[in-house]
């Protein structure tokens, strides 16, 4: 490698002399500023990490005494200065920058120990608009863009878990680094600083209205290492971006083996979808399989809103994940350790609940202390060849919205409220989506068809299918509800419902057809309402 401009070859091996170490997490700093002045490495240092190390007894020279300039402005401004800057960014190899470096006194730094202000904790943590602004760093990321731009002969560490392999790295090459383990750590200084400024621009394009969208960027910080991705031959990791929302990402796992890439997503789609039923107004369950519902329910009780849910497609839930919106009990606990079960996510459970779950060892049980508002904006991505889509979430909720009864029939109090619930549900289904609703619980679902009337018909057989499971003559989408998460182009659709028996129909609307939709629920006595808002999730 070398310097384009001057073609000037890089160094395989370069010495540390002297280090700079300024760090917000504190841990293992001081042990690793020991190691490197036992090396015989020159320590300098700022604020609170220097008097950590004199502390220590160390020996440190403040940055303030290299700059000859004190920190200033709550220690805003202290590091911003040629001395440090020329330091890291020098070209020892250069003559013009060897003659500089003479001429302004700046002594060369072989090592830059950083790492940021916690901007993602304190945003995650709920913090007021001022104090996330105050945590977001500046003489930080300019640093370590310095050191790793100039790695042909700056070491730059801006983990702490890198600390034991870079002196591994200096014991074996007698005080020096090599030019590959240089770049290695100059890739994942680059990386970190994507992935906070990136941190920080979505926080403000969610907290600030009107923000640009010329810009666009992805970032998050690794929260565990994944055998593989949706197969065995993909690689995965998952990251976690810092917002303040409870689910997956911010979850405690009391228990079970690693989440696998198929277990987060999937745990995702249904604490999402559980999410959307307050637990002041009763307890609710989803089950998910392959990131669709194949059972939703609300009742008295979480144990009674799982046998319900459970009977929608007691044969899809083997496997599954299952996701409440209240406190884990012992009795809705006993019941799910009856079935197969792959991830249990609520916002609490008991010492009951998890006394009984800890008997499937394997069962991951995942608490997260709340549900996902919603209503709360935020973004969604989708990679696409040589780009990403990026859209805002889907935060419509089907009881803000203003249903208009389009059919001679109104809907009753009852089918209203099975209506609504349909449509909640319909939002987390795959399109082309139809679902059944009868008392406060799903009895049909029919997911990612490619026509609506596929959907339709897949929907009512699998409400036919749980009649049977439960030893019913009857199918369950007999005087049920039927929710469709876009409108129905053709009359096909909703002919396929009343063939099942439907009695109500919530729908978007919109379509060129709409008024032959309509006389079709008319002429066999449906009630049907429009939204106004399709719900679309591919």
């Amino acid at each position: 490698m070398a310097v384009p401009s001057k073609n000037i070859p890089a160094p395989d091996r370069v010495i540390i002399k002297r280090a700079l170490l300024s760090v917000s997490d504190k841990a293992g700093a001081v042990e690793f500023a020991r190691a490197l002045h036992e090396a015989g490495v020159t320590l300098l240092s700022t604020g609170g990490t220097s008097k950590a190390i004199a502390e220590a007894g160390l020996p440190v020279t403040d940055v303030s005494d290299v700059t000859g300039f004190p920190e200033i402005m709550d220690g805003r401004v202290k590091t911003l200065h040629p001395s440090v800057h020329g330091a890291l960014l020098s070209i020892r190899d250069d003559a013009e920058h060897k003659a500089a470096m003479v001429e302004h006194g700046i002594e060369p730094i072989d090592l830059l120990v950083v790492n940021l202000y916690p901007f993602e904790s304190v945003r995650a943590s709920g913090a007021n608009y001022a104090s996330i602004v105050e945590n977001i760093d500046i003489g930080g990321p300019a640093m370590l863009r310095a050191a790793a731009k100039n790695h042909a002969y700056v070491s730059v560490v801006v983990d702490p878990s890198d600390y034991q392999s870079v002196l591994e790295e200096m014991k074996a090459g007698e005080g020096s680094v090599g030019l590959a383990f240089r770049q290695r750590l100059a890739a994942k200084a680059y990386s970190r600083t994507a992935a906070y400024d990136a941190g920080i621009a979505s926080w403000f394009a969610g907290a600030v209205e009107g923000v640009s969208t010329t810009y666009n960027s992805l970032g998050g910080t690794v929260a565990g290492e994944l055998r593989y991705g949706e197969n065995p031959h993909q690689t995965a990791g998952f990251y976690k971006t810092g917002e303040n929302r409870p689910g997956v990402a911010t979850a405690r796992q009391l228990q079970g083996k690693v989440l696998s890439y198929n277990n987060i997503n999937d745990t995702d789609a249904a604490f999402e979808l559980v999410g959307e039923f307050d637990p002041a107004k009763g307890a609710a369950v989803a089950i998910i399989k392959h990131a669709n519902p194949c059972g939703v329910a609300t009742g008295a009780t979480l144990v009674d809103a799982y046998k319900k849910a459970l009977a929608c497609d007691p044969v899809s839930a083997f496997g599954g994940i299952v996701a409440l919106n209240g406190t884990i009990d012992a009795a809705v606990a006993e019941e799910i350790v009856k079935v197969f079960t792959e991830v249990i996510i609520a916002p609490d459970a008991t010492d009951e609940a998890i006394a009984i779950i800890a008997a499937k060892k394997n069962l991951r049980l995942l608490v997260t202390g709340g549900l996902p508002d919603p209503r709360a904006p935020g973004m969604a991505v989708k990679t696409v060849a040589g780009g990403f889509l990026a859209q805002s979430r889907d935060n419509g909720v089907v009881d803000d919205f203003d249903l208009k009864t389009v059919t001679k029939r109104a809907p009753s109090e009852q089918e209203l409220a099975d209506l609504r619930f349909a449509f909640r549900v319909a939002k987390h289904v795959k399109s082309n989506a139809i679902v059944y609703v009868k008392d406060g619980a799903t009895v049909g679902i029919g997911a990612g068809q490619m026509s609506r009337v596929d959907s339709s018909r897949i929907a009512a057989s699998k409400a036919q299918d749980a009649a049977k499971a439960a030893g019913l003559d009857v199918s369950l989408a007999k005087g049920a509800v039927v929710a469709s998460d876009a409108f129905f182009p053709f009359a096909d659709g909703l002919l396929a419902a009343v063939e099942a028996g439907a009695t109500a129909v919530i729908q978007p609307g919109g379509s060129m057809r709409d008024d032959e939709v309509i006389a079709a629920a008319d002429e066999h006595g449906l009630a049907m309402v429009f939204t106004g808002m399709r719900h679309f999730r591919h």
